[in-house]
């Protein structure tokens, strides 16, 4: 059964409005989708925290907006980075049985060996673009790289999905690799070279010129 989220329409769309929701401990919100008209909404910030806790990030949720009950997923939100608040969310209706892309936190578990061995663990994606029904859309999607050694990788096309959903990524794309110690102080080294050098001397032969 869905997490029921309360949510009110918003009549007025003046920055003015938007500010006294936030005031009163609001966030504003829309909600679109195929089959439903985009509607302006509201919802309580408190409310919203406590269904995402409940349903999970990608959990479907029963949004009741002043009575009439739309099944959505929250699919994208805008944060202020300073207070650390949500400003704004994104609410797709959905149809349980129709698939829907959505993007969905990679995380990686476990301490690789290459690491023990002095590797340098990179991870160059921390999202995944899955197909799924809303029912199977997982929380996040877990990769256990406990055994991979200095040199070794992991591709996207490695990902089990345990036929509930269809990962939308090249097979050969790389989410993690373990690099060699020594790549990673060269690269580190040639990163500073870079960065000091330039600047004095093209401190020195402006110096004069403003002189």
């Amino acid at each position: 059964m869905s997490t029921v989220l309360q949510a009110k329409e918003r009549k007025e769309l003046t920055y003015s409005a938007l500010r006294k929701i936030r005031e009163n401990g609001g966030i504003p919100a829309i909600i679109y989708g195929a089959k439903v008209e985009s509607k302006p909404v509201s919802v309580s910030a408190a409310d919203l925290t406590k269904t995402i806790r409940s349903a999970g990030r990608n959990g479907v949720i029963s949004l009741d907006v002043d009575g009439s009950k739309h099944d959505v997923v929250l699919t994208d939100y805008q944060e202020d980075a300073f207070k650390k608040a949500i400003l704004h969310v994104d609410f797709l209706a959905v149809d349980k049985s129709s698939k829907i892309n959505v993007d969905v936190r990679l995380v990686l578990v476990g301490e690789a060996a290459g690491v023990k061995d002095g590797g340098v663990l990179q991870q160059p994606v921390h999202q995944l673009s899955i197909t799924s029904t809303p029912d199977n859309i997982p929380p996040q999607i877990e990769v256990d790289i406990s055994n991979l050694q200095v040199g070794e990788t992991v591709l996207a096309g490695d990902i089990p999905s345990a036929g509930g959903f269809t990962i939308n990524h090249e097979d050969d794309e790389v989410i993690a690799s373990i690099l060699p110690p020594r790549q990673e102080e060269e690269i580190n080294a040639g990163e500073q070279q870079d960065g000091g050098h330039p600047d004095k001397e093209e401190g020195r032969e402006t110096t004069p010129v403003e002189g």
